[in-house]
């Protein structure tokens, strides 16, 4: 029985300062690499522009949420109140909207921060119980005083040797291949 072959996840490279990172991390960026990811201890400055890394659709996906959920809040108020269980309460009429203006509120609350947790997870992959950089040689100094740069496999000028030296001339101290 073969062992099953595994896949290589990416190149990573170790740093010894945040300003190496940075500068490494422009240089992949400029070279056209678009699947790469850094790992520092605390944030850096500059690093996830250096890296081309643009807005997120988290906002986008937060505001077309609370909108779903006033609409929802103000349409359930409606058809309880004009079509299910109409009622003549003081002379109103059925269709009396500023009475309604609290729960459309509280959808538009609920709406919002529901999808803006469930869109940044799933954006984000999470959950992930194991990633393969675990697994990589001094990686756990991530969150002490190393830096790291992945240029992952997925990008479509992604070659193991040629990201290997690129990595290496940009100034890491060590170079691995991460598997999957």
């Amino acid at each position: 029985m073969s062992k099953p072959a595994t896949k290589i996840y990416g190149v990573l490279g170790e740093f010894a300062s945040a300003e190496s990172l940075l500068a490494a991390a422009a240089r992949v960026h400029a070279a056209g690499y678009k699947k790469a990811e850094a790992y520092a201890p605390f944030p850096v400055e500059g690093l996830a522009e250096a890296l081309g890394f643009h807005t997120s659709p988290v906002a986008l996906l937060t505001l077309l949420g609370g909108i779903i959920g006033g609409f929802s809040g103000f349409f359930m108020c409606w058809y309880a109140n004009v079509i299910s269980y109409p009622l003549n309460i003081g002379g109103r009429p059925f269709n009396s909207w500023p009475a309604w203006i609290p729960i459309t509120f509280e959808m538009t609350v609920l709406f919002a921060a529901l999808t803006a947790a469930a869109s940044m997870l799933i954006l984000n992959g999470l959950p992930r119980l194991h990633h393969p950089l675990f697994s990589a040689p001094h990686f756990a100094e991530v969150s002490r005083d190393r830096f790291f740069l992945c240029i992952e496999a997925k990008d479509p000028q992604f070659a193991p040797d040629t990201a290997s030296t690129f990595l290496t001339t940009a100034g890491a101290l060590a170079v691995t291949e991460v598997m999957q």
